[in-house]
């Protein structure tokens, strides 16, 4: 080798030694965290499923604030309430970015191009425009905010509260008269709750075309939303440009597959709902609200219909956690026949169901704070700027991840975590006054504008459920009951796997109740 070339190479080395001195004595230390590998990082260490116990397990060792990296890109963990709060809540303006989502973004392609190159991936995306789940912090995002603020906000859930009400009486009868459908049916329930809030249309028939809709997007679109890195596309978004044979383009494949669904999703109820107030017939709905609003001028300075279209069409992504807590609600009830039993007495001491008293308030009385569910970390954050916390610092461009499994975890906050012990939420003396989970509607400005609807939904549905239904395990072929395991599905919703209980009315008088619950508020 030539010396000039090696005094080139040494000066080079001489100042590679320096920049990293010098930057390393520019801020603190990274948050604690395992050893990476180089250039990968910590990407081998990444389990397949699973992900918020691994994350619970890293915070265990090495913090509440704990630091990865995968392929050249920063991750901060939070697995307690203290840390989430302190900077997604108290430094929202920094913590409310979102990382990049390449398959959920719309690029200028129009939709007739893209039918032309099935043999090509051509920047393809899934569809889901202006969708705030995705959006990143900015003016769109707020007017998104606003909106959905406006008419889910919590003075505005008692306009809601019959609707909810008549949803949950379908569904205790359809899962009486169709066992087996269960999971199906529970999503049917959180599908036609959305639908009429959103759209202001009953579900009816099984071959509903919003219910159709739903299903579609549900079986096609969202297990195609992966988490940020959860795909090649999402760790090198220029795959999308290379044929759909090349390795890698898989979930490019599958966001072609998905688009016309998501399409649907957008364009149908939009024209229904346009149709209903040409004509005098549409019902009150968020999509009726906003597109009035938007005729006489009312909406904020910016709003557009491809806005409106997308703020409604999120809430059927949303609203497909509603099934799934229930669906973690039956299980826990299946498990724990005893808690059951206390939380039947609970419900009938607070409302007098027999009586068909109306106090929907008291719902939310009704063993609320003793039921436990499986908290996922939802979408991540992204910092915008550099930021210093507790004396670790953390990285512009950070995808932030609040764990919010590992926090009901937090072995600093909850006594035996893992054991079900539904008391430990009471005030004391009658429980260990121990606070209720924080985390699953998200933190800071980025927390679900849609929680209170959520909440009140789940609370009416599950105090339904305990009043008229008895749930219990299935008898094996050796005549002893079958306990289940209870596993959850992967991706940006996650769903308890198909697991088996029986179900019927608890007594002739549930009978009786769900029977003409069409007629009457059970």
């Amino acid at each position: 080798m030539a010396p000039p070339t090696l005094l080139s190479l040494a000066v080079c080395a001489v100042i590679l030694v320096f920049a990293k001195r010098t930057l390393s004595k520019k801020h603190p230390p990274l948050p604690p965290g395992p050893r990476g590998e180089p250039l990968i990082g910590n990407f081998r260490s990444m389990p397949s499923e699973d992900e918020d116990i691994f994350f619970h397990e890293l915070g265990k060792k090495y913090g509440s604030v704990t630091y990865l990296s995968i392929l050249g890109k920063p991750f901060i963990l939070l697995n307690s309430v203290k840390s989430a709060v302190d900077l997604l809540d108290k430094r929202g303006s920094n913590y409310s970015g979102r990382p990049r989502f390449p398959l959920t973004e719309v690029y200028s392609l129009s939709d007739n191009s893209l039918d032309l190159h099935d043999n090509f991936c051509l920047l393809i995306s899934i569809g889901f425009k202006q969708a705030l789940t995705f959006l990143t912090y900015g003016d769109d995002f707020r007017l998104h905010r606003r909106m959905l603020q406006k008419y889910f906000g919590k003075d505005k859930i008692l306009l809601h509260r019959q609707t909810l009400i008549r949803e949950a009486r379908v569904l205790v009868q359809n899962l009486v008269s169709k066992p087996h459908n269960r999971d199906l049916l529970l999503m049917r329930f959180s599908t036609a709750m959305t639908i009429a809030v959103s759209y202001g249309h009953q579900i009816a028939t099984d071959d509903d075309p919003y219910l159709k809709i739903a299903d579609d997007v549900c079986r096609f679109a969202v297990p195609t939303l992966s988490p940020p890195e959860g795909s090649l596309i999402d760790l090198f978004p220029w795959l999308q440009h290379f044929p759909t044979w090349f390795p890698g383009t898989y979930h490019a494949n599958r966001a072609r597959e998905a688009r016309p669904f998501v399409r649907q999703l957008y364009e149908y109820p939009y024209a229904d709902v346009k149709r209903q107030l040409a004509n005098g017939t549409a019902k009150p709905s968020f999509l009726a609200t906003q597109l009035e609003e938007l005729q006489s001028g009312e909406v904020d300075p910016g709003v557009t219909i491809e806005h409106i279209q997308g703020a409604s069409a999120i809430t059927y992504v949303a609203g497909a956690e509603t099934s799934s807590t229930l669906s973690i609600f039956i299980f826990a009830l299946l498990l724990h026949p005893e808690c059951q039993a206390k939380a039947i007495v609970t419900l009938f001491r607070t409302l007098n169901v027999f009586c068909k008293k109306r106090t929907g308030e008291s719902l939310h009385l009704a063993w609320r704070d003793m039921m436990d569910d499986k908290n996922t970390s939802g979408v991540p954050h992204y910092t915008m700027e550099d930021d210093i916390y507790n004396g670790m610092f953390i990285p512009k461009g950070s995808i932030v991840i609040a764990n919010a499994r590992g926090m009901t975890l937090d072995e600093n906050v909850y006594h035996e975590p893992l054991t079900f012990n539904p008391d430990r939420f009471l005030p004391k003396p009658q429980g260990r006054g121990e606070p209720h989970p924080n985390g699953s509607f998200g933190f800071g400005r980025r927390i679900c504008p849609g929680r209170y609807l959520a909440d009140d939904s789940l609370w009416i549905a599950i105090a339904t459920i305990l009043a008229t239904l008895s749930i219990s395990k299935v008898i094996g072929d050796d005549g002893k009951q079958v306990t289940p395991k209870l596993a959850f599905t992967l991706g940006v919703t996650s769903h308890p796997r198909l697991f088996e209980c029986n179900i019927q009315p608890r007594n002739v008088i549930a009978e009786s109740l769900i029977a003409h619950g069409t007629n009457e508020v059970i």
